[in-house]
């Protein structure tokens, strides 16, 4: 040991209270190979559905590689300028990084010829797992490994400490290799030992990637398993030990605790879902013929059925059937969106005893603080907010969950790198999954949901309405079965009635002011209208003229689209949604004037409604088709009713652009809806069959992903193609009410957010990037929001977006 080293090396700064020690380097890595060992040991159910999701074929093999890698991966923090960072108040710079530096000691030509010392051992695959652990690992750029920060040009290092031949010898006694070599002594500079061993690791880096991308089996597989094993690893021997968790106790209930049962989702999600129907529909519910066939699909298949088919009860009972088939612990439904995802909350998920239960996105803790101040049927008498333990332990409180309601993002995000998807990637290898609205997703997304079907292996559901052929095409190429088929249909009685019955009446409009006296008239009448248009900009204009012109009748304007506070969003959501409710012949005959909601394409998903007239600016197909099933959504009101369907052309082709509208007009004319003519009654099935011919052609999207083509290397990156003309923001005079919310709660200290998450998303909105605020946000907000001016933005309205904005 050198004469400045100190005498026990920290993996952490001291815990808070000082009421324990600080944690030792050596202790947390043994901690982090205890955690691997009981996460994904031979008995572990989720050791094996592991395995299974990255089609791992060595399971040993796997778990020796992951326990070497959980010793390796915290060595570099054998360091002078960490060691000072966790012992210093107000020190935090260090020259390298630590996961960079553990790397590169694996990269010393000694070390390396160590563990070849075991031929079955893969030194590569060990060293990609170490380095990128914490995402911030490149070839270049702010994280290039080894890239100094700062003017610093040498950095003392620690590896004669004792403290580090502890880890040594316990790599020896898993691998049951020889004595270990001496270790370099010298700090590290550009300059021999460690110019070599740079050099070594960034030519091996090249080779490795390159290798990977030629064999796609089993050397990838284990790569892939190590990087996320050792994530998950390491966040749970971190956060365990940070809230005074028994690390093997805590983790083998749940990777190794039961399995969930058919029986137990049939109790705790489907029956009450079922008597909750009954009983607002006041008829006795029994499944459809096309519920009980897609319960018994295959575990890979695509749902293909029309809006208000009663999709999302068929997956959960194909869920169920899927449990009887494997040893799962987790059934998740992804949505697109985040209001999607709280309303399947609501009608389902909700159902479930309170700490089985998860919702699962950016805003979740402040829509589940709301749901216990108005929770609904299913929620009655529960409290989902997270305790204070679960929200110290982060992604890992979520492992003990059972059945999730999330967006898709949350769990397939660690295909881009992003770092709550990894820890959460275990449970999803332990899940029964759904993927719901698919049509939805943009180019990225469904690249990237090909590349999570192509490479991993998990029970998979995906469903929507309609489906672009080429997608469609893609899907089955990937050998996900089509349900129904047309074979199927001819079996589906019930199905086909539903789809084949004409709900719609098509009336082809040159523009929205040709259809609205028409529609106004019925909404005096008691109708629910809604308009729905391309921008926001419209969107609030035509909501002030119509809330004039209809002044004094009695009925009502709503406006909903997405540039709101999200507290006020909650508000219009759920106006909407108690307006547009299922009803019958009877209780529009006893309803009091109408209703006319004007909104933008949030209504596509995140709003169930059910009217009466519909007017909407022409679109992409998916779009239209998606807009029309909020019209005549249930049949409800009997087999004689059609609801009036106005197609407009738009005043302007944005946000779309050309070729998607004149595909829309192209889908509009096989309908026969053509422009001055007449109406034509239109059912789900022809919208369908239009919809197959008239969509856009989009080439194939190849299955390449960042977490499956990087090799040593992991940079977070983005899911979703960005939005890059909207920031996200606060007002500017909310700055003080959120500051005194934060406060009565118990703001912390030293800068930490904690207890900020369920009060400040009440407050963001979404602007055009223009009209934001140049003023410098209060520093306590996170760096990625801004400010706007309130003098811009009216709670009815939301935020007054320009002429040119969205």
């Amino acid at each position: 040991m050198t004469s400045s080293s100190p005498p026990r090396l920290l993996a952490k700064s001291a815990p808070r209270d000082r009421a324990r020690p600080a944690l030792g380097l050596a202790q947390h890595c043994i901690d982090t190979e205890t955690a691997a060992l009981a996460l994904f040991g031979p008995d572990t159910r989720w050791g094996a559905n592991l395995r299974r999701f990255f089609r791992v074929d060595d399971g040993e093999r796997f778990l020796r590689h992951l326990r070497i890698a959980a010793l390796f991966h915290d060595l570099g923090k054998a360091n002078h300028d960490f060691q000072r960072a966790v012992t210093s108040a107000g020190f935090s710079a260090q020259a390298l990084r630590h996961e960079h530096i553990s790397a590169l000691v694996l990269c010393v030509p000694e070390v390396r010829a160590w563990l070849e010392k075991d031929p079955t051992l893969d030194p590569d695959a060990i060293t990609a797992a170490v380095l990128s652990h914490h995402l911030k690992a490149d070839r270049g750029g702010d994280y290039a490994w080894c890239q100094p920060r700062g003017l610093a040009t040498s950095l003392a290092l620690y590896l004669d400490h004792a403290d580090v031949a502890e880890i040594f010898a316990r790599v020896r006694a898993v691998a049951d290799l020889p004595p270990p070599p001496p270790l370099p002594t010298a700090p590290w500079s550009a300059n021999p030992p460690w110019e070599q061993a740079q050099k070594q690791g960034l030519g091996r880096a090249r080779q490795f990637v390159r290798a990977l991308r030629r064999d796609a089996g089993p050397r990838r597989a284990l790569t892939l398993a190590l990087k996320a094993g050792l994530i998950a690893a390491d966040s749970a021997a971190s956060g365990l030990v940070r809230t005074g968790n028994d690390i093997s106790a805590w983790i083998a209930s749940i990777a190794a605790g039961e399995p969930l049962t058919p029986a137990k989702l049939r109790d705790e999600i489907i029956t009450p879902r079922i008597g909750s129907i009954s009983s607002h529909t006041g008829v006795s519910f029994r499944p459809h013929s096309f519920q009980e066939g897609a319960a018994g699909l295959g575990d890979r298949a695509l749902l293909l059925a029309g809006c208000g088919s009663g999709k999302t009860l068929a997956a959960w009972m194909w869920a169920e059937r899927r449990l009887a088939e494997h040893r799962l612990g987790h059934v998740l439904f992804l949505y697109p969106t985040r209001g999607t995802a709280t309303e399947g909350f609501r009608d389902y998920v909700g159902w479930a005893p309170e700490d089985e239960a998860a919702l699962v996105h950016a805003t979740a803790s402040y829509e589940l603080e709301a749901m216990v101040e108005n929770p609904s049927e299913a929620m009655d008498g529960k409290n989902f907010v997270p305790d204070e333990a679960q929200k110290r332990l982060f992604a890992l409180g979520l492992w003990s969950r059972r059945w999730f309601s999330a967006t898709v993002d949350q769990f397939l995000s660690f295909l881009v790198h992003r770092y709550q998807s990894m820890c959460l990637l275990p449970l999803l290898a332990d899940s029964v999954v759904i993927l719901d609205e698919i049509h939805s997703y943009d180019r990225r997304m469904f690249r990237l949901l090909v590349a999570f079907l192509e490479h991993f292996d998990v029970p998979v559901l995906c469903m929507t309405a309609t489906l672009p052929r080429d997608r469609r095409r893609q899907l089955e190429d990937l050998g996900l079965e089509v349900y129904p088929s047309v074979c199927d249909r001819s079996e589906l009685d019930d199905l086909v009635r539903a789809e084949d019955h004409p709900r719609y009446r098509l009336h082809r409009v040159d523009n929205l002011d040709e259809a609205l006296p028409r529609a106004l008239d019925q909404a005096r009448a008691g109708a629910r209208v809604l308009c729905v248009v391309n921008t926001v900009r419209r969107c609030q204009r035509l909501a002030r003229r119509l809330a004039g012109e209809l002044d004094g009748s009695g009925v009502r304007v709503l406006a909903y689209h997405s540039r709101y506070r999200l507290c006020d969003r909650q508000q219009r959501h759920a106006a909407a949604v108690a307006a547009f409710a299922r009803r019958t012949d009877a209780d529009a005959d006893a309803a009091a004037p109408g209703v006319v909601a004007v909104t933008t394409q949030v209504c596509e998903m995140s709003l169930d409604l059910d009217a009466d007239v519909l007017l909407t600016e022409l679109a992409p197909v998916p779009s239209l088709v998606q807009r029309c099933g909020r019209a005549n959504r249930h049949l409800a009101r009997g087999p004689h009713v059609r609801a009036d369907v106005y197609l407009a052309e738009p005043e302007h082709t944005l946000p779309y652009d050309r070729e998607d509208l004149a595909a829309a007009r192209a889908f509009l004319d096989a309908l026969g809806a053509r422009s001055g003519g007449s109406s034509v009654e239109c059912s789900q099935r022809d919208l369908a069959d239009a919809f197959e011919e008239h969509t856009r052609r989009e080439p194939d999207s190849d299955t390449s992903a960042a977490f499956i083509d990087s090799g040593y290397y992991a940079v977070p990156d983005d899911f979703r193609d960005i939005d890059a003309f909207s920031a996200a923001c606060v007002l500017d005079d909310d700055t003080d009410d959120i500051e005194k919310a934060w406060l009565a709660r118990g703001a912390p200290m030293r800068g930490r957010r904690r207890n900020l998450d369920a009060i400040l998303p009440g407050y963001e909105l979404s602007v055009p990037k223009r009209q934001a605020s140049e003023a410098t946000p209060p520093e306590w907000l996170p760096r990625y929001l801004r400010l706007a001016p309130a003098e811009r933005y009216q709670p009815d309205l939301g935020f007054l977006v320009g002429e040119d904005d969205a």
